[in-house]
């Protein structure tokens, strides 16, 4: 059966507001790190091959 009591409803309590994440929580993440990292060094990699080799 309903509940039709007029007692006071108590208040919800507000959870805390999530603060937005930026780009430094982006890059703190491992596996973003490890394909820049890859990038990078594919990168590094052309350019000694062409400063040394060609």
């Amino acid at each position: 059966m309903l509940d039709t009591s007029r007692e006071p409803v108590p208040a919800a309590t507000d959870a805390p507001a999530e603060e937005p994440r930026g780009c430094l929580f982006a890059l703190s993440q491992p596996p973003l790190m490890i394909f820049l990292g890859v990038i990078g060094c594919l990168l590094l990699m052309a350019a000694v091959h062409d400063l040394f080799v060609l």
